[in-house]
């Protein structure tokens, strides 16, 4: 997803700490507003980006808040684009994928809700080994349009 032709609404750095993901959710709903979307559509933003940071806490860093979470939003006017990068250890792609929705317990549906909400995911590891990345694309035109 390259961002040559885009506009950075924001650019984000918190500690992996989970009293800041308050802030990410105030910023990420400001952001997608400015972009144009929809109220209901910045709301499904917010989840989605929310469960991403909460995933990075979690399972990137495994509870260890001296950790670094940086967001970036950018715009193109057709769609919104959502950057997240942690200096983690490189996690295992593979066990990336949600859960069975038919196994009811707490927890594990962030990948669900964050593969249904945004058209394009792409999730890797940063050149050098030293993190990861997600990327996270939603049009905003169309019949989500506001």
């Amino acid at each position: 997803m390259s961002t040559a032709l885009m506009h950075k609404l924001l650019e984000l750095r918190i500690p992996s700490h989970p009293d800041r993901l308050c802030l990410v959710r105030v910023l990420v709903r400001r952001s997608a507003q400015l972009a144009g979307c929809h109220d209901q559509l910045s709301e499904q933003l917010v989840l989605a980006v929310n469960e991403a940071c909460m995933n990075i806490m979690q399972h990137a860093y495994q509870g260890d808040e001296s950790g670094e979470i940086v967001l970036e939003i950018f715009n193109n006017g057709d769609s919104i684009h959502f950057h997240l990068r942690d200096f983690a250890r490189p996690v295992d792609l593979e066990r990336i994928k949600p859960r069975a929705l038919g196994d009811v317990k707490p927890g594990g549906l962030g990948t669900h809700f964050i593969r249904e909400i945004m058209d394009e995911c792409r999730i890797g590891h940063l050149e050098g080994g030293d993190g990861n990345y997600l990327e996270m694309r939603r049009k905003i035109s169309g019949e989500n349009a506001s």
